[in-house]
């Protein structure tokens, strides 16, 4: 495939630049921290470090050689501006992603994903020269699918706290790229997977307790079986990450990221178990809190990103899977 935007200038994009990473201690912060490290680009990351949240003191450790890190809160005001002073690039990463933590705390999910959201874009617009703002998203906003794979076309319809949340914070976003010329991207991301993501319970996604689990030497529960889900290496979407945050055509843009491959729940749990040479599943019944939000099978339509910004995912699933029991086979006891 002819890139349009060839990886090479990613490199040349970021070097010395400056760039915040809100939510940079989680699994998806702390990927794209290292990449841009790599790049040479200067990082600053603030992340709360809540109990419920994904970010990890292991990752503080790692990251504080490349980044400057502070641990706080996106809404406390003065320390986001003096963050946001020439910056050059903004990752806007931090965010409550508990489905279940929604419906039981819903107060506290809008206060950090749309608060949270609105006083970063507040802070942006006071800016003499606003950064670029890449927000991630979820594909959770769809609700139940009306067909698939899913496109950014597809009707709106959240079935839970968190997914009219993360709705409305894009539409903030949306709101300050029109109103303010604050050149932002939003990214719709699939079930992202890989090393450093949530394992002490399914928070983050129902794959971490599952490794978890397996880990342990527990049986796997399986909630129905029989859905299908696309999941996405985290390189695949770190790459997703850093062209949305460099590329011209990507300002006001929004983009599906997920894999053209989706593979059914219990299939998945049976090459889970395999590539980890032991393992049991089980398979149960949702319970009827889960039931209401689940949102069955799942396949995401990628064509926008690929066609504009030349981003598709070349790592396979086992491949994915393989690395990250790996991973965690050796720094398992920061994470579970």
């Amino acid at each position: 495939m002819t890139e349009p935007f060839p990886p090479h200038t990613l490199a040349d994009h970021y070097r010395d630049r400056s760039v915040l990473i809100t939510g940079g201690l989680g699994f998806l912060g702390s990927n794209l921290a290292l990449s841009l490290a790599r790049l040479g680009a200067r990082i600053a990351i603030i992340d709360s470090l809540i109990p419920e949240g994904g970010g990890n003191q292991f990752h503080q450790r790692v990251l504080q050689k490349c980044a400057s890190i502070e641990v706080g809160d996106v809404r406390e005001s003065v320390r986001l501006e003096r963050l946001l002073a020439g910056c050059d690039v903004i990752f806007h990463l931090a965010a409550r992603t508990g489905h279940l933590d929604s419906m039981r705390s819903p107060l506290e999910d809008l206060d950090s994903n749309v608060a949270g959201t609105l006083a970063l874009l507040e802070s942006c617009r006071r800016q003499a020269s606003p950064a670029r703002i890449v927000f991630t998203s979820t594909r959770q906003l769809y609700g139940r699918p009306r067909h698939i794979p899913v496109d950014e076309t597809h009707p709106i319809n959240p079935v839970d706290v968190n997914a009219i949340h993360k709705l409305a914070a894009e539409q903030h976003t949306q709101l300050y790229n029109r109103l303010y010329g604050l050149p932002t991207t939003i990214l719709r991301l699939t079930n992202v997977i890989g090393p450093g993501m949530r394992i002490r319970d399914a928070r983050q996604s129902f794959m971490g307790e599952w490794l978890r689990r397996l880990l342990q030497q527990q049986p796997l529960e399986v909630w129905g079986g029989s859905q299908q889900r696309d999941l996405l290496d985290v390189e695949d979407c770190v790459a997703a990450l850093l062209l949305a945050g460099s590329h011209p055509v990507a300002v006001g843009q929004i983009y599906n990221v997920g894999h053209a491959r989706s593979v059914r729940l219990d299939e998945l749990a049976d090459r889970l178990i395999q590539l980890n040479g032991a393992g049991q599943r089980i398979v149960r019944d949702f319970s009827a809190e889960r039931v209401p939000i689940d949102i069955g099978s799942f396949a995401t339509n990628s064509n926008r990103i690929r066609d504009q910004l030349g981003w598709m995912p070349h790592t396979d699933l086992d491949t994915t899977l393989h690395r990250t029991l790996t991973y965690y086979r050796q720094h398992g006891e920061h994470y579970a």
